[in-house]
């Protein structure tokens, strides 16, 4: 009898713990749930919506609230992988959003979801037909044949753009990108080099990942179809690996950039909404410009995140170099720099949290900052680092005022500890992807 109360009690108990342990579980599932769907709510919106906005009306309207339930969606992801629903979580919530599902290639547009940060609400080609790049060709910029990267990339429609095989696109001309696209070259190993390179110029929602962009050469002074109805005269053109020109809702994720004649993004002239994130950038030397000019004030609503990027080998200066806007510099790894990685003008905000700098040997190129011909006022610009780690003499000069509500429209996710961006960066730059495998 005494056998059996125990058994009955063990029994009790042991449902007990059950019944606590399900409610955990369906408590943070509901919290997740309903994090991620206000996140993603404003990205179900159509396109006719979308594309009525004024460019200059897409600055986030509460960054507050949009840290916050960042930072909600994160600490979920955490939860869950303590639970054991992520066994390839990184706690980069961009990847394990995504890279966990090993038949990724048969929802690709899943990827639109799961962007964060400033460009949060770039859908790119989703509401769009796949367009399968067959032909790396571009022997005529004005009247580009179907197949090639120049034809899809100009359509009116939303389009998300895939690649047939491996190939290697040396552009005759800037490839001037239309509204709502994704180019995904996810599973295939696909460069833009050795010629021109993307340009997105007064459009939105654009996203680009996985490609290898390097060695961009100056073009123009030629003809260069924009969209099926109109082609014009283009001037001189820089040489940048993406240039970011008057447009907004834009994510720049997971390439890897080198070599090309002037920056390896530049976004000027209004732009803003923009999030870039997990990619690789070496050998070069101004690597990134956010910002037209100290005079060209529309930049002021200019918002960025700069999000599980790895600055690597060969690189000099300007990881960015910033003007007059709000940017948020989050859990990147610097590794290399010559002449100093965060630097800038015209009183930009820049928050730099949970980041890990590794200064240089040269005992001249340890600061991390670098105001340009600033005098004396760069004392009142907003700069600040929070939870950086600083290897080897690295060195942050913060200034303005250092009360949260100052960084307000500079914050635009949760920072984890600069002790993990080892593992949060650990996939920057273009993935090996594979069909049946997680990436």
């Amino acid at each position: 009898m005494e056998v059996t109360v125990k058994r009955f009690t063990f029994l009790i108990l042991a449902m007990a713990l059950l019944s606590t342990y399900t409610m955990a579980i369906n408590e943070n599932e509901n919290e997740n749930n309903a994090g991620m769907e206000s996140l993603q709510r404003s990205k179900n919106t159509s396109m006719a919506e979308r594309s009525g906005d004024a460019l200059n009306e897409h600055a986030v309207d509460n960054p507050e609230e949009i840290a916050s339930m960042v930072d909600m969606s994160i600490s979920n992801y955490t939860a869950r992988r303590n639970l054991n629903f992520f066994s390839c979580g990184t706690g980069n919530p961009m990847d394990d959003c995504w890279r966990c599902d090993k038949r990724w290639y048969t929802r690709r547009k899943h990827l639109a979801d799961c962007a964060i940060g400033f460009g949060r609400n770039a859908i790119g080609g989703r509401d769009g037909r796949y367009y399968v790049v067959s032909d790396p060709g571009d022997d005529d910029p004005v009247n580009p044949r179907p197949g090639t990267i120049r034809h899809a990339v100009i359509q009116d429609r939303p389009l998300w753009i895939v690649f047939k095989r491996d190939m290697v696109i040396t552009l005759k001309q800037e490839l001037i990108m239309n509204s709502f696209k994704t180019i995904d070259a996810r599973g295939v190993n696909v460069h833009i080099a050795y010629g021109a390179c993307i340009t997105i110029q007064f459009v939105t929602n654009v996203i680009i990942h996985g490609l290898h962009i390097h060695d961009c050469k100056q073009t123009g002074n030629a003809m260069v179809r924009s969209s099926p109805s109109h082609y014009g005269w283009r001037t001189l053109a820089d040489g940048d690996g993406i240039s970011i020109f008057g447009s907004s809702h834009i994510w720049i994720d997971h390439n890897s950039l080198a070599n090309c004649a002037d920056g390896l993004i530049d976004a000027i002239m209004g732009s803003t909404a923009i999030t870039i994130s997990n990619n690789y950038f070496t050998h070069h030397n101004e690597v990134m410009l956010l910002g037209h000019s100290d005079t060209y004030f529309r930049d002021k609503q200019m918002q960025v995140t700069i999000a599980y990027n790895h600055f690597g080998e060969g690189l000099i200066q300007r990881m960015p170099r910033c003007r007059h806007g709000y940017f948020h510099v989050v859990n990147n790894d610097y590794t290399h720099w010559e002449m100093y990685a965060i630097g800038g003008s015209a009183e930009p905000t820049i928050n730099s949290q949970g980041n890990r700098y590794l200064a240089p040997q040269n005992p001249f190129a340890k600061e991390v900052t670098h105001r340009v011909d600033a005098g004396d006022e760069w004392k009142s610009w907003n700069w600040r680092s929070q939870g950086d780690l600083l290897l080897n003499g690295a060195f942050f000069t913060s200034s303005g005022v250092r009360t949260a509500a100052s960084y307000a429209r500079a914050s635009s996710l949760g920072a984890k500890s600069s002790s993990l961006v080892g593992t949060l960066t650990s996939g920057a730059g273009v993935l090996n992807c594979r069909r049946g495998s997680m990436c």
